[in-house]
């Protein structure tokens, strides 16, 4: 009877507007504040809704929020401690050029504002035995992780080094933190400025942190760092030291590219090989769903009807035929490989 007379809603579309955070429910967060770190970068601080299960340090968790009408999800890293005692949790974002989601959360995000979360995944975090000796090595917003490990896990780490990178010392996010706890000796900080010393060298680990071929290491930041620093483990036969974390995936030689169609909007893109699909509808102005953008929670599945897709990380083609019907494809990791219509 209820649900008849909450037609076309639920029963529970009705509590979600007097409880919207109760344990049940879709799990949202209410925006507590919003902190400036740097000139461009600030931490959202969110208390959960009671359907929260907490997280690893380390791990990062989706966000969905909507601007201008249009809900957008983003995935973000987990600075707070685990232990928190006011049961709030922490991300910190830096707001990119042309960043839809970024900008609005730096700039324009107010305490109050209501959240969609989904609950915290990843497994860049540090093992149960912790590592005598630990190396961290960072750049830009890749900081954010780290800072939630680091934050949650440094008085116990014996021997823990920090080398973190940025174009200048004010873009560094969390600079006063950081170097408290090296002033404290809790913590062996390298700041790698690039208007100061360029831009950063694995080879000056020898001299920098001469020890490093026995350390776990922990790396995040830009594609150029990470794809240098797998380089550099695995020429020392030391790839089972490092642990990487990806904000956007390593991208192969690109392909072609090709006319993109989507369907339902009648849009069509002419789309090169290195851009993913997602980022094309969204050049376009086309609705697309969306998560971590990184090929990770699978967010932004579509039909694919006809034509065929290149994944950016392998090269490997995904295509149709006559007898294949739909097939679903991650936007966020495959170009166009020649014409192909999407189902949205």
């Amino acid at each position: 009877m209820a649900e008849a007379l909450a037609t076309p809603l639920v029963p529970a579309d009705y509590l979600d507007l007097f409880d919207p955070m109760r344990a049940g429910a879709d799990l949202r967060g209410r925006v507590v504040s919003v902190t400036p770190e740097t000139t461009d970068a600030a931490t959202v601080t969110i208390r959960p809704g009671r359907g929260w299960s907490g997280h690893v340090p380390g791990q990062y968790i989706r966000v969905g929020i909507d601007i201008d009408g249009v809900r957008h999800w983003r995935a973000y890293s987990l600075t707070h401690r685990a232990d928190a005692a006011d049961g709030l949790i922490s991300f910190t974002t830096k707001a990119i050029p042309d960043g839809v989601v970024s900008n609005h959360l730096v700039r324009r995000t107010a305490p109050g504002t209501m959240v969609m979360l989904d609950q915290a995944t990843g497994d860049f975090s540090l093992p149960r035995t912790l590592p005598a000796k630990a190396l961290f090595i960072t750049a830009g917003s890749g900081i954010t992780p780290v800072m939630g490990m680091l934050r949650n896990h440094l008085n116990a780490l014996d021997d823990a080094v920090q080398i973190h990178c940025a174009p200048t010392e004010s873009d560094v996010i969390f600079r006063d933190e950081l170097r408290g706890y090296a002033a404290a000796s809790r913590l062996t900080l390298h700041e790698n400025l690039d208007d100061v010393a360029g831009v950063l060298n694995l080879a000056s680990l020898d001299w920098l942190v001469p020890d490093w071929r026995e350390r776990e290491v922990w790396v995040c930041g830009p594609t150029g760092l990470l794809d240098a620093a797998e380089s550099h483990w695995e020429t020392a036969g030391l790839s089972d030291r490092l642990h990487v974390e990806r904000f956007r995936p390593s991208v192969v030689e690109p392909g072609e590219g090709g006319i993109v169609t989507f369907a339902n909007t009648k849009v069509t893109v002419d789309a090169d090989g290195a851009t993913p699909i997602l980022d094309a509808g969204e050049a376009a102005g086309v609705l697309m769903p969306s998560g971590c953008r990184m090929g990770i929670c699978f967010g932004c599945v579509v039909p694919l009807k006809e034509g065929a897709v290149r994944d950016l990380r392998t090269g490997e083609i995904t295509s149709t035929d006559e007898n294949s019907g739909d097939v679903r494809i991650q936007t966020c990791i495959n170009a166009a490989a020649g014409p192909c219509d999407i189902d949205l």
